[in-house]
């Protein structure tokens, strides 16, 4: 059975695994819109007994691009309504495993982050990029990335604003498997019904004791978050940073 939800779409399959799709290919950009039909659709499968875990992918060369960063886009966006709508996808009660092809960046890699679970491909990209952008990081980054990495790690990344690939990825705990490009979506059904098979109501109870208070925390940070990506909006460094990457260049940045 498939239910479509905006740009996502639900296809309840056998050994009680659902598939949730993103289909904006090919980069999938998000908006409050997409994160909205994401959350309506883990709540769908929440109540759906035949759904017992899911398999998070999406259409097209990348898992998520992150938000798109130009004239009249995201600025267009409501924030606030975003992070609503992204705490709901942390107070799901049924088991994520993401499948990530291609780029998971900035809120993309948040997006990756709120999932129980991460196969990716050597040729995935995860960077949490805002600091080259002269922006904040958002989407509960503050809290999923050190919890996912360690702080140490989570702190370097958000620092520099580095990329790095699926192999890299594996080797802080980012990726929990590591297959070719091919067997992607193979490996994260696998795993999703290994998860699947074992008891429902000891696993949702298992669950919520793994992931108690995560909701409230990441409600809690992108508060915060979100302050501050408003008072960096309105600096230059934003601004060449903006500009910077539309014209795929090094960003000056003056602290200013």
């Amino acid at each position: 059975m498939t239910t479509v939800f905006g740009d996502v779409r639900m296809d309840t399959g056998p050994e009680y695994v659902g598939t949730i799709t993103i289909n904006r290919p090919p980069n999938n950009f998000f908006d409050a819109d997409l994160i909205e039909s994401l959350a309506d659709a883990y709540e769908a499968c929440d109540a759906d007994p035949e759904c017992r875990a899911i398999v998070l992918r999406s259409e097209g060369k990348h898992f998520c691009a992150g938000a798109q960063f130009r004239a009249g886009a995201a600025q267009d966006d409501d924030p606030n309504r975003l992070y609503r709508q992204a705490v709901r996808l942390f107070r799901g009660a049924t088991p994520v495993v993401a499948a990530i092809q291609g780029a998971a960046i900035g809120g993309g890699l948040g997006l990756a982050c709120s999932a129980d679970f991460r196969v990716a491909c050597p040729e995935a990209r995860f960077a949490a990029n805002f600091a080259r952008l002269g922006f904040h990081h958002g989407f509960g980054l503050t809290v999923t990335l050190p919890r996912t990495v360690g702080l140490q790690a989570a702190t370097e990344l958000l620092y520099t604003g580095r990329r790095i690939d699926g192999t890299a990825a594996q080797k802080i705990g980012l990726a929990d498997y590591l297959v070719d490009a091919g067997s992607l979506l193979a490996r994260a059904r696998e795993l999703a019904a290994e998860i699947a098979a074992a008891a429902p109501l000891a696993v949702r109870a298992i669950r919520a004791t793994m992931r108690d208070g995560l909701a409230a925390a990441v409600e809690t940070a992108t508060g915060r978050e979100l302050r501050e990506q408003d008072r960096l909006r309105q600096t230059e460094d934003w601004r060449e940073g903006i500009r910077a990457s539309s014209e795929r260049r090094e960003p000056r940045f003056t602290g200013r």
